[in-house]
This record gives C-alpha cells, sequence and structure tokens, in this order.
C-alpha cells in the first residue's frame, strides 16, 4: 500500500477534498452509485450526495463496485435532487446538471478554476436528469459524442466529467 501511495480511510478521510460534490438523481442501478464512489474515492472528491430511489449504502451490489470506497467518501441522502441543488447553491456552489439539452455547455470548453466550488447532478439511466432539477442549476454541461449511440452509462459519464474538472487540481494535490 505505501508503495502505491495508497491512503487508509482515515488519511482520506483527513485529506483536503477537491470541492466537487456529485449528485445522483433516481439512479436505478446500485453497481452504478458503486462505481461512482468508486471514482469518487480515486479522485478525492468531497461527497457524493444520493438522491431520490437511489440505493444508499450499506447495500450489497454499492458494496461490490465500490470496494470500500463507501466508507471512504462522504456521502448524504436525500428525498430529491432539488432539496440537494438547494443546499448546495446556499453553500456556495455552482450545479450543473449534466445532460444534452439545448444551449449546454460541451465539456470541453468548460473552464473551471481551482478556486470554485462545483456540483455535478447526474440523472437516471432512462430518462436522464428531471426537466424540474435543470431548472434549478446554474446550467448543463453535455459530453461531446461522435458515435451512433449519444448516450452513455452514468458510471462512465460520471468518470468523464469528474477527470475533466478534477484534471486542473491535479498539480495542488501531487
Amino acid at each position: 500500500m505505501d508503495e502505491l501511495n495508497r491512503k487508509s480511510v482515515e488519511e482520506f478521510k483527513e485529506s483536503e477534498k477537491v470541492p466537487l460534490i456529485v449528485v445522483l438523481e433516481n439512479i436505478r442501478s446500485a453497481y452504478n452509485i458503486g462505481s461512482v464512489f468508486r471514482t469518487a474515492d480515486a479522485f478525492l472528491l468531497e461527497a457524493v450526495y444520493i438522491c431520490g430511489y437511489s440505493a444508499k449504502p450499506p447495500h450489497k451490489e454499492i458494496k461490490k463496485t465500490a470496494l470500500g470506497a463507501e466508507d471512504s467518501v462522504h456521502w448524504k441522502g436525500f428525498a430529491n435532487a432539488g432539496e440537494a441543488v438547494e443546499e448546495l447553491k446556499q453553500d456556495g456552489y455552482k450545479v450543473f446538471a449534466i445532460e444534452q439539452v439545448e444551449n449546454s455547455l460541451k465539456l470541453h470548453q468548460c473552464n473551471f478554476g481551482t478556486n470554485e466550488k462545483i456540483a455535478i447532478v447526474l440523472g437516471n439511466e432512462v430518462t436522464g436528469v428531471e426537466q424540474s432539477t435543470i431548472a434549478l442549476c446554474n446550467g448543463t454541461i453535455e459530453i461531446p459524442q461522435l458515435g451512433m449511440k449519444h448516450s452513455l452509462n452514468i458510471a462512465t459519464a460520471a468518470g468523464v466529467v469528474i477527470w475533466e474538472i478534477v484534471r486542473n487540481f491535479v498539480p495542488k494535490f501531487m
């Protein structure tokens, strides 16, 4: 573990975090939720907010894909994503839905500074982020896609967007 420079759960919890929170809205697959936890751990994210009917830890399918990250990453549950978005905005976060909608920002054109607090909302595997949630956000971000399918698995989309935001912080944490 030392050679790989891996943190213990305690070291992770005490570490400075990247000011990015992932909000999961009505995610059907607990495996996807576990995968997001694992990605959040890998990139030292501040938290994962779990909303609606999404499964919450402890859950065997989350545990299977999170591989312990559900214990290291701070998480909080909300009845709905609207409550989470409102709380985040009150705490000074800019909140963006990850969705393909008119006037969305292309991910590669987003330039977030390392002094900004960002939250991203990822929605249901079939229906995406609810329109009422999108209306509460500061904006929407779209992952440009070039092939026939213009949709990604939620865990894959989370990884792409999280890395694009986190890469600006890497020099600070290395």
